[in-house]
């Protein structure tokens, strides 16, 4: 990472992408267009993340196999010729153990029943748990229509045809359509498509053809930040990390982000920050390498770290930093 600074006086604007969609955009829905808003339901690490970047056909929502790493609801957009499919990523249903989670289940469930249709995703490498059945036991009471997707088949061994039955046992028991696939390499997506697209309605566009997601471009930078965290941090750290983006200068030649690194104990921070700064330049080289591939240009990244205690549990500084109950 390189020692400049940013200037302080500069007029910081939020990134181009961040522009209000004008009604000139969008185009007139044709005749039998349909269009609606599909919830990404499911207990934590099943592949959801994955689902909506490899439906989308490009990388919005991190991954990692930590559990409990989509912390905000985010909106992946798929148009396609017949229909528009605005695909709502959740955190995952889980018992919450500090306020944090508390916000993040409270997401989960207010998605259930704002979208037009559920995508229930399980992991098809295991057999249904007490996990899937509480998740299932909240759709039961829901009016929007659930589909149940069993992720993971190309991790599903060919000798254990009980993994499949005890989903499908479920689907069976509230009427549930059923769609196989695998997020990570794409198999089965194109009959995920026809079923998703089958069960909406006619409607109009939301949001540009060409839109992939709607959330800000300063929202992705800092997610991709953390997906580095996630990815070279073990224990307590990645759940005790939350970012922010201070500031964004961009340039004609490079994009210029100062961000802060929270986190809720000294020795935390220490970690982050490695031996003579280790982890963090490790941390920053990462990052910056995942968002110039978002801003397509060269990118100076500069990190700090900050000591925030407790912050999981106070629903005042939870929002400070981005998280809130969504209405």
């Amino acid at each position: 990472m390189s020692d400049r600074s940013l200037n302080p006086d500069q007029n910081l604007e939020a990134p181009a992408v961040d522009k209000i969609i004008s009604s000139e955009l969008i185009p007139i829905a044709p005749q039998g267009f349909k269009s609606g808003f599909i919830g990404i339901i499911g207990r934590p690490n099943v592949g959801k993340s994955t689902l909506m970047n490899q439906l989308v056909g490009q990388k919005i929502a991190i991954t990692s196999p930590i559990a409990q790493t989509t912390r905000n609801r985010l909106r992946g957009i798929l148009t396609l010729p017949t229909a528009q499919m605005i695909f709502v990523d959740t955190p995952g249903i889980h018992k919450p153990q500090h306020e944090l989670g508390v916000v993040l289940v409270k997401n989960a469930r207010i998605a259930i029943d704002s979208v037009d249709l559920i995508l229930f995703v399980v992991d098809g490498s295991s057999i249904a748990g007490g996990g899937d059945r509480y998740v299932a036991k909240l759709l039961e009471q829901t009016q929007v229509p659930v589909i149940l997707g069993i992720n993971k088949s190309d991790q599903q061994p060919t000798d254990r045809p009980e993994l499949d039955e005890s989903y499908q046992q479920m689907a069976a028991a509230q009427n549930w359509s059923v769609a196989k696939f695998s997020a990570l390499t794409g198999e089965g997506m194109e009959s995920l498509q026809a079923l998703l697209i089958e069960q909406l309605q006619p409607g109009p566009y939301y949001y540009p053809p060409d839109l992939v997601t709607d959330q800000p471009e300063r929202f992705i930078m800092g997610e991709l930040i953390r997906e580095q965290v996630l990815a070279l941090t073990r224990e307590e750290v990645p759940h005790s990390v939350a970012i922010t983006i201070d500031r964004v200068e961009e340039d004609p030649d490079i994009t210029r982000i100062l961000a802060t690194v929270y986190v809720e104990r000294d020795s935390q921070k220490g970690i982050l920050i490695g031996k003579k700064g280790s982890m963090m330049r490790e941390i920053g080289t990462g990052a910056r390498q995942q968002i110039q591939k978002l801003v397509m240009g060269k990118v100076y990244l500069e990190l700090f770290v900050k000591v925030q205690p407790k912050w999981r549990q106070s629903r005042l500084q939870l929002s400070d930093l981005g998280y809130r109950v969504e209405k």
